[in-house]
């Protein structure tokens, strides 16, 4: 089974231009047509217009309260969902940061898919991504192979991707910010190695390159399907309960 699998920091639906125009953002989703996608910067209320533009289900991850709304990340999918959880990535006084886990069915098993968008600082994303992969990616109650993408706003070759390839295969990165003349390789995908590759792209359409200030990544992978975990009756428990809190919400099923 092949699926296809993208992030995109949307930059709240504000592009080069100053218009906040979400219309632009479905559009750039619709082109690339993938059966997941992980999105930074989004508000509820845009996460699910999306996900009525899209059809597809949206799972909302709230890091903060921005203008009176829920904003932080997001993710839509065509797979149905198994679980959903919010787990906190914020390194004080910096501002709030997280990630969501989705546990999705594939088959007769399960797929984890973790979306996340770190800090600004060098420490503070070492920080964060360590945190990442010894609480959230290492949980011994993850049954099938993990999928890891988002903005992790390292401008040059560090820590981030060093640690995440211990644990997880990356391809070469791609430049994606800012987007009419990407310098900086911002947003990434890494997989379980036993997860083969289709192809891996910055999808850099005409519309993409105004519609935010991020260009989407985009991955093809094969599942083994036969091979994957199958999920025990009640949804998957984790060793640190107190690490992991239900997601904001399941805002939409298809």
């Amino acid at each position: 089974m092949i699926i296809t699998v993208a992030s995109y920091n949307i930059h709240k639906a504000e592009g080069l231009d100053g218009r906040v125009d979400l219309s632009r953002i479905a559009l750039v989703l619709k082109e690339i047509d993938a059966d997941l996608v992980g999105v930074q910067e989004v508000y509820r209320a845009q996460a699910e217009t999306l996900a009525e533009s899209l059809g597809m289900s949206v799972a909302m991850g709230a890091t903060r309260i921005l203008e009176d709304q829920p904003y932080g990340n997001a993710v839509f999918t065509r797979l149905a969902v198994h679980g959903s959880h919010t787990f906190d990535l914020t390194r004080p006084p910096r501002q709030p940061r997280g990630g969501i886990r989705l546990d999705l069915l594939v088959g007769d098993g399960l797929l984890h898919l973790f979306n996340v968008h770190f800090g600004l600082k060098i420490r503070e994303r070492a920080e964060q991504v360590e945190a990442l992969v010894r609480e959230q990616i290492l949980k011994v109650g993850l049954v099938g192979p993990r999928v890891v993408m988002g903005d992790l706003n390292e401008w040059f070759p560090g820590a981030v991707g060093r640690t995440l390839r211990r644990e997880l295969h990356g391809p070469r990165i791609r430049r994606t910010h800012p987007a009419p003349l990407p310098i900086f390789p911002l947003d990434r995908i890494y997989w379980d190695r036993h997860l083969h590759a289709e192809g891996f792209r910055v999808h850099r359409s005409r519309l993409a390159r105004v519609a935010s200030d991020h260009l989407p990544v985009v991955a093809r992978l094969r599942l083994p399907v036969g091979e994957l975990s199958r999920p025990s009756v009640e949804r998957p428990r984790t060793v640190d309960a107190g690490a992991l809190s239900p997601a904001f919400s399941l805002i939409r099923e298809i």
